[in-house]
């Protein structure tokens, strides 16, 4: 047991340390970007928009910034860090040690984890400069963000162990989770869709999660929040097993 926890602190602390001594490409970035967000969609477009559900546009769009910080920088985290691991033939060092597949795979998920809620807090110590936060509940607030940055850390995890180049990273990202993560209710109420639009979006996870994350900052969701965690939770362990049966598979060679 003691060595499984050395190996997990060691894998934590290594992808941490990287983290930071790169904060120029993974903490900066983020906040650069969520700042024009808030200038353009917040300052210069919200008022003409309006109020939504007797909250402010800008108010309303934060929850869902700072959620789609933590998704993108949770999935991208894991996903470079795995695959560069399977490229650099290291991931083969870890496989062929005592540690159990579980054990590193909650490294890479923790390391995802914390760049995800790193740049969530950031994003949200952003915002105060644009509009107030009131939190309407902590508990829901917390409990979406951190499963919602271990579901996207896990599918990061997934992506990394299907790619077979550098470019096979990029493709999910930019084909499907920037699409379904824009198109999740960030800058708009579902509720102002056409009814055929609203049936479609139903379709969309990401719309689940982030109306969880919204309920919980300002207590407005175009969702039941019971069925909003339902899925999220279920997703999460979905993914869990996935990747522990990819990671035994996919490298079963390796083990004895």
């Amino acid at each position: 047991m003691n060595g499984q926890i050395i190996g997990l602190k060691t894998i934590v602390r290594r992808e941490v340390t990287r983290l930071i001594r790169i904060w120029r490409q993974t903490i900066l970035p983020p906040i650069i970007t969520s700042t024009l967000y808030f200038l353009i969609f917040g300052n210069f477009i919200g008022d003409r928009i309006g109020d939504i559900e007797n909250t402010s546009y800008l108010s309303f769009m934060v929850p869902g910034l700072i959620l789609m910080t933590v998704i993108t920088n949770s999935f991208t985290n894991v996903s470079s860090t795995v695959f560069g691991a399977k490229f650099q033939k290291s991931l083969e060092e870890l496989l062929v040690s005592p540690l159990k597949n579980t054990t590193i795979l909650t490294g890479y998920i923790l390391s995802g984890v914390i760049r995800g809620c790193m740049t969530g807090l950031m994003v949200s110590i952003v915002s105060l400069f644009f509009a107030p936060i009131h939190i309407y509940s902590y508990a829901i607030s917390i409990i979406s963000m951190l499963l919602t940055s271990i579901l996207f850390s896990l599918a990061g995890f997934i992506n990394a162990l299907y790619a077979k180049s550098f470019d096979d990273i990029s493709i999910l990202p930019t084909f499907i989770l920037t699409p379904l993560t824009y198109l999740g209710g960030v800058f708009y109420s579902v509720s102002l869709l056409p009814p055929l639009w609203q049936q479609i979006s139903y379709f969309n996870p990401v719309l689940y999660l982030i109306n969880l994350f919204r309920y919980g900052f300002i207590g407005i969701s175009d969702i039941n929040t019971s069925y909003s965690l339902i899925i999220l939770t279920i997703f999460t362990a979905l993914f869990w097993v996935l990747s522990l049966h990819l990671l035994k598979k996919g490298f079963a060679g390796y083990r004895t």
